[in-house]
């Protein structure tokens, strides 16, 4: 565990890292579109860490707003605040999470926050509805196996990031619009220009696929861990067994659901149809591991 933590923590660094040339090389195209000259470099510099900074600090504020998350409160929800203060021993944390709630009908739930003494965990009231005191317990502990492992941090930032590149690339392929419309005397600065908006494209048309698949593998290979963790958390794997056939079968859609924080959800917050009979299974596009393959994990430790 604790060598995947230092993983967690090294993962990090290197994404923000990422992220910064990324948005540096976004920003600095769409200025040079602009026509802003040579201070065009220390702009996209200066945004780039800015923004990277932003997307550390208030990941979690802004994963919540996106996701229309209310605190929770322990006159309404008692059950959900007794499962986290019996899972606080075993789980060693050293502070506890703060709960917030997500008003939707589809049972799911998700962790959030920059590390441990930051740590939010979030659930919708389709799950405190539907799932009973073990299977809600098997959830938290999920959750908060996330964040012990320092899970939490690298999907939080890479979400909010992923994000933000997605809105940069749209923006950019706009100013591409603006820039290509303006006459440039220069034969060689137009040349120069046009190479620029080349490279541009380029990573206008990358960067969010590079982003999203990073995202996805992020999210798949840290779920079977995190369903172990909370077997020992709770000693009771038939808990998390039955609570995810059950949000796996769940019709009901997630309404706040979107793209770039997706893959924090315990299990895909988008339902999607499938043929009967025919079994759900991981691809290089999913967001998780497929139910079946954690299931039988879970199985496998009794």
């Amino acid at each position: 565990m604790f060598q995947n933590i230092r993983k967690n923590k090294i993962e990090s660094g290197v994404i923000i890292s990422i992220f910064i040339v990324v948005i540096t090389l976004i920003v600095y195209f769409i200025c040079n579109a602009l026509n802003l000259g040579t201070i065009s470099i220390v702009i996209a510099l200066v945004f780039s860490i800015v923004s990277a900074w932003g997307s550390y600090y208030y990941s979690d504020k802004i994963v919540l707003s996106v996701n229309r998350a209310r605190p929770a409160t322990k006159e309404e929800d008692q059950k959900l605040v007794n499962i986290l203060d019996a899972l606080m021993v075993a789980s060693g944390l050293p502070n506890k999470p703060r709960l917030y709630v997500v008003d939707d009908a589809q049972p799911n739930a998700f962790a959030t926050g920059r590390n441990p003494e930051n740590a939010v965990i979030c659930v919708t009231t389709g799950l405190l509805e539907k799932l009973d005191y073990y299977e809600l317990e098997g959830v938290i502990a999920h959750e908060m196996s996330h964040i012990k492992n320092y899970d939490i941090r690298l999907s939080c930032v890479v979400s909010v990031m992923v994000g933000f590149i997605v809105m940069l690339a749209d923006l950019f392929s706009r100013t591409l619009f603006w820039g290509g419309l303006r006459d440039n005397d220069n034969d060689g600065d137009s040349k120069a220009n046009g190479i620029l908006m080349i490279i541009g494209l380029i990573f206008l048309i990358l960067s969010p696929i590079f982003g999203s698949l990073m995202q996805l593998a992020l999210s798949r290979k840290r779920e079977f861990l995190a369903d172990a963790t909370a077997v020992e958390f709770t000693r009771n794997p038939d808990g998390l067994i039955s609570a995810l056939e059950k949000l796996e079968n769940d019709p009901n859609q997630l309404e706040t659901a979107n793209s770039a924080t997706a893959n924090m959800y315990i299990v895909n917050p988008f339902k999607k149809d499938t043929k009967e009979g025919r079994k759900r299974t991981t691809s290089i596009w999913s967001t998780h591991p497929s139910t079946e393959d954690r299931i039988a994990a879970l199985r496998n430790l009794k």
